[in-house]
């Protein structure tokens, strides 16, 4: 076997050049130890530049066997005439990565649209809102339960928002007053809401 650096042409006559060259033409004729030593020679440098344009790890593994998949079964198109074997390997690799990349921004933007959409519509809308609207409708049927003073008494206070002494105040009561009947209407909604469920 002849060195790599060797300026005499090879046994097929192909003349003397680039050793990464001679091995990208003997792969392009399915020469498979002789692609072996190209992935040997180049690899460091393959996986390096795909690091570099991923980012990740596991994913830059798996480019560089896909882009080396790629110079073996395209190995015949390369070109010698139109730049070296190497740069037509990174060029391959680039692109390689620049998909991957792509690919992957594209599927997490579709991720990212999938769960604003899930979060915008949650799956039980419609049940919680027939709750909510039975829910009312019970609080109010209990609230007409109540007597007049109580029911005044309570909505001051709970949908108000106002203290036992502002409910007294507005409705011109004493404390205590205001304070019972809100108590009362506190148990007669509690009683009312009880036997309903």
């Amino acid at each position: 076997m002849r060195p790599l650096h060797s300026t005499t042409p090879d046994s097929d006559g192909e003349p003397p050049g680039d050793p990464l060259t001679t091995l990208l033409s003997a792969s392009a004729r399915g020469d498979e130890s002789s692609f072996a030593r190209l992935y040997d020679q180049t690899g460091p440098r393959i996986f390096g530049l795909v690091l570099r344009v991923i980012r990740d790890r596991a994913q830059a593994e798996e480019v560089t066997q896909e882009v080396y998949l790629d110079i073996w079964r395209q190995s015949a198109r390369f070109d010698a005439a139109r730049g070296s074997a190497l740069s037509w390997m990174m060029t391959i690799a680039h692109r390689k990565s620049v998909d991957r990349v792509r690919s992957s921004e594209a599927q997490s933007r579709r991720d990212t649209t999938y769960d604003m959409k899930q979060q915008a519509v949650p799956y039980d809308t419609t049940v919680e809102s027939a709750h909510r609207g039975l829910d009312a409708e019970r609080v109010r049927k209990a609230l007409e339960t109540l007597t007049p003073t109580q029911r005044e008494a309570l909505e001051l206070a709970y949908f108000g928002g106002y203290t036992h002494r502002e409910v007294a105040a507005l409705l011109n009561l004493p404390e205590g007053t205001a304070k019972t009947r809100i108590r009362d209407g506190l148990i007669r909604l509690r009683d009312t809401m009880g036997v309903e469920q």
